[in-house]
């Protein structure tokens, strides 16, 4: 009941405003409130159900979804989604392929999953794992197909995760993320993709001496097994560790497509053991010609299995996919040629400073060159551009300071670029 007038006096109970002090008086069976009192008062409940753990934007089912995924799903066929990836990622055209497969696929059992099927056959989750040497793009091609999806998709790391009850993140975080992407909307997160990085990282310890728990090994991938099959999960809306009082939300992965990228450093010695076996008798069958230089092109769910990764959880990536190693043709044009290319970024910050940045095709190859010695992907690229650019970052921004308007121009040919690297300590390190 809202009393507003001058014939009775009324006054907040909370303020002692009287009804003509405010514009709406609010009045009970023992007392009246004002709309300045309704307002802290609101401020107060937001302040402690954010201290539990829960938005109280989203405490309401009728509150606003997130505008971003709450349009219809369009399919995007899978050469569209390769012909994007290849703006971003040079190479691994096998694994760009399944990506976009298993992408375009999430998209037709969401729109299976939003019609009412006559029918009585539904479409399974495909989870893939990808497996590649560090540098080849596994986590890069991950980040770019996000840019184009219209579905909520976030990248966690498998590393922070340890067994429930123990001092780490509980497997459950990786849904806060998903949640915190679409804005609390368990909706939207419900028909996301999640990429779990370093999944290598949390494998079985083999052999291991000590007679406690392997709580972020097996205990994390035990954890991981009803998330990546489907089940319905309580989760941590602010992630971290879950705590009795906590209000939890409940979100089902049923829908939720799971990538998994890992090195899996070593894991080429378990292949080489199983190729290298020979058939012995008088009948024995021509075995085909083994590339010794490329192991991992022959990986197989019993190699990850023998690597660390407990059979329940393999089971549930049926789809194992590896990433070819970079020679140094790969190599050069990830220097040149992506939309993001690291030479393209380096010009970019030359060009802030006056200075026109000038790479010849020789200090190109001899970067390119230095990167496969080192055998660290990508990754190394940058480390020996900063190596070879630091000198002239530091001095050139002084000499060029206030002449913005003449264009200056700073070459790099292969002697330059090799007198620098010489001189770096990354230089000294690969001469010792």
């Amino acid at each position: 009941m809202i009393k507003r007038g001058k014939s009775t006096q009324h006054r907040c109970s909370f303020c002692g405003r009287s009804e003509q002090e405010v514009m709406i008086l609010v009045s009970g069976m023992d007392g009246q409130i004002c709309e300045l009192c309704t307002e802290k008062a609101q401020e107060i409940i937001d302040q402690e159900l954010r201290k539990a753990g829960v938005n109280p934007d989203r405490t309401d089912e009728s509150a606003p979804k997130s505008q971003k995924y709450s349009g219809p799903l369009h399919l995007i066929p899978p050469r569209e989604l390769k012909t994007f990836l290849d703006q971003y990622v040079i190479g691994q055209d096998t694994a760009k392929k399944v990506l976009s497969v298993a992408v375009y696929n999430h998209y037709k059992r969401l729109q299976q999953a939003s019609k009412s099927a006559s029918d009585d056959v539904e479409i399974e989750k495909s989870n893939v794992l990808f497996v590649g040497q560090t540098g080849t793009g596994k986590t890069l091609m991950a980040k770019s197909i996000a840019k184009l999806l219209n579905v909520p998709f976030t990248i966690v790391d498998a590393t922070v995760f340890t067994e429930a009850g123990y001092v780490g993140e509980d497997v459950e975080s990786i849904l806060s993320r998903l949640l915190q992407v679409c804005d609390y909307d368990v909706e939207a997160a419900e028909r996301g993709i999640v990429y779990i990085d370093e999944i290598d990282k949390i494998a079985r310890k083999q052999d291991n001496p000590s007679i406690t728990r392997d709580v972020s090994g097996e205990g994390v991938q035990q954890g991981m097994l009803k998330m990546l099959e489907g089940a319905e999960v309580q989760v941590p809306p602010q992630g971290g560790r879950k705590h009795p009082e906590q209000k939890l939300v409940k979100v089902n992965t049923q829908n939720i497509l799971f990538i998994c990228g890992g090195a899996f450093d070593g894991i080429e010695k378990i292949i080489a053991r199983r190729v290298n076996t020979q058939v012995i008798g008088y009948n024995k069958k021509e075995v085909e010609r083994v590339d010794k230089e490329n192991l991992l092109q022959y990986i197989t769910h019993q190699d990850v299995k023998n690597f660390g990764i407990i059979p329940e959880l393999v089971g549930r990536l049926p789809i194992v996919v590896h990433l070819e190693a970079l020679d140094i043709e790969a190599l050069r044009r990830i220097l040149t040629e992506p939309r993001n290319a690291l030479l393209r970024q380096y010009e970019k910050l030359f060009a802030y400073e006056g200075i026109e940045l000038v790479l010849e095709p020789g200090a190109v190859d001899f970067i390119a060159e230095k990167a496969l010695d080192y055998k660290l992907g990508a990754r190394g690229l940058r480390s020996l551009c900063e190596a070879i650019l630091t000198d002239a970052m530091f001095e050139l921004p002084t000499g060029v300071k206030g002449a913005k308007d003449s264009k200056k121009q700073f070459v790099i040919d292969r002697a330059y670029a090799e007198a620098k690297l010489e001189r770096s300590h990354i230089g000294r390190l690969k001469a010792a």
